[in-house]
């Protein structure tokens, strides 16, 4: 039982620091990134966790996407 909830507790760590990491970086680092493109990363990263950690990491931060880029003023 003990053990079982050891492994829970792990993965729910896990989770919440990707979830955190995803939130962090979209709304430090990702300057050129439109607001709805943002929002729509925090509530990936509020419901999927580390799965959502996984796929911004491929689509977002591997790519280099909104990185060295400032955002467009016109």
């Amino acid at each position: 039982m003990f053990v079982f909830f050891g492994i829970f507790m792990v993965f729910w760590l896990v989770g919440l620091l990707a979830m955190l990491w995803v939130i962090y970086d979209v709304l430090t680092k990702q300057k050129a990134m439109p607001d709805t493109e943002k929002l729509i990363w925090v509530i990936v990263a509020i419901f999927l966790n580390w799965i959502g950690a996984i796929i911004y990491f491929f689509v977002i931060k591997r790519e280099g996407k909104y990185e060295g880029s400032e955002p467009s003023v016109i």
